[in-house]
């Protein structure tokens, strides 16, 4: 037995030695200083050893255990020291290097004209209202002069939830709700997105963004309207704009009209952006009908007032000379760094 425990001694004294990972040295371990190792073996089999033997070879496998785990140790402490050097290093960080520029993000260009949209308004005088994207059909259609069956709402190729709840397609019906709550005199403006089942291509999207504009009181004329979106044409695109009002129809407006104005990349000498016309169109309004004003109980013998709607995505495009309302959804770094 003796010589058994020295040969496990030289044995495991040699694999220590070419052990080079913790984990290789803790499998040395429970190899032989394991419950199932190979010392743990010779001690169990010293109940055969006669009284005079068992104290010797027992005293000499404690020498042998205390002499493995001393060596165990302080090989697994000097590799855990090579590995943690070895980490270290492949951590440094070499500080002459160049660092990494850091991506800084930008305001996307929908936003930019949507505050400048809304800085306008606000200096008017008009308020910022807002209503829901998922709305009743009343509000999206009916109390807008549209009833079911009406031609308009095969114009508007709409999501329905269901038979009395669509996707907004426009956000006139926040107008409703402002006027069904609000007594006169209102000044609000509507801005927001809108969804209709359009195929997307370079004009269209079935998500986009629209800023519609109330105004409800005693004595508003057409004047009125047509001052307020000139002006607003003014300290948009620059004092030297000049607008336009074309006869229009919309169910909810009479009279109606669309509103052109100069077109700010030629000046109105005619460009590709306005098809040589030398004119672009920008909004559509009118007064507002007086079955509107009754639908949300106020009288058009007393009130008058006038609305018009905007597309912000068309107006970006007009302001920045994008030719594809897609570029302005697809989060291409390309085109946003540009703004």
């Amino acid at each position: 037995m003796k010589d058994q425990l020295a040969l496990i001694r030289e044995k495991a004294l040699n694999e220590i030695k070419q052990v080079a990972s913790t984990n290789e040295i803790e499998a040395i371990k429970v190899k032989y200083l394991g419950k199932k190792g190979e010392l743990t073996s010779i001690l169990r089999g010293m109940g055969g050893l006669s009284k005079e033997e068992r104290p010797v070879i027992g005293k000499l496998a404690n020498e042998v255990r205390e002499n493995l785990e001393t060596l165990i140790e302080d090989r697994l402490s000097s590799i855990r020291e090579i590995e943690n050097k070895l980490k270290i290093e492949k951590e440094t960080i070499d500080i002459s290097m160049p660092g990494r520029k850091s991506i800084v993000g930008k305001r996307h260009p929908l936003d930019l004209t949507l505050e400048s949209m809304k800085e306008i308004f606000i200096s008017m005088g008009f308020s910022i209202e807002e209503g829901p994207e998922v709305e009743l059909d009343y509000y999206n259609f009916e109390a807008l002069n549209i009833p079911k069956n009406h031609p308009a709402r095969s114009e508007q190729d709409t999501f329905y939830i269901n038979d009395n709840v669509v996707l907004r397609t426009q956000t006139s019906p926040v107008q409703i709700r402002v006027m069904e709550n609000q007594k006169p005199p209102i000044k609000m403006i509507s801005p927001g997105k809108v969804y209709r089942s359009d195929a997307a291509d370079a004009t269209h999207s079935p998500i986009f963004y629209q800023m519609e504009g109330l105004v409800i009181d005693k004595g508003i004329t057409f004047a009125d309207l047509k001052g307020t979106l000139e002006l607003f044409a003014r300290k948009m695109f620059g004092d030297k704009i000049e607008t336009k009002f074309r006869p229009h129809h919309f169910p909810f407006t009479e009279p109606s009209a669309e509103m052109d104005a100069t077109c700010f990349v030629c000046n109105g000498e005619g460009c590709k952006v306005c098809k040589g016309s030398g004119w672009i169109e920008l909004l559509g309004c009118g007064m507002v009908h007086p079955q509107v004003l009754r639908n949300c109980g106020i009288d058009p013998e007393v009130y008058s007032g006038f609305a018009f709607g905007f597309g912000v995505d068309r107006m970006v495009m007009l302001k920045y000379g994008i030719d594809d309302i897609r570029l302005l959804y697809e989060s291409d770094m390309r085109f946003l760094n540009q703004f």
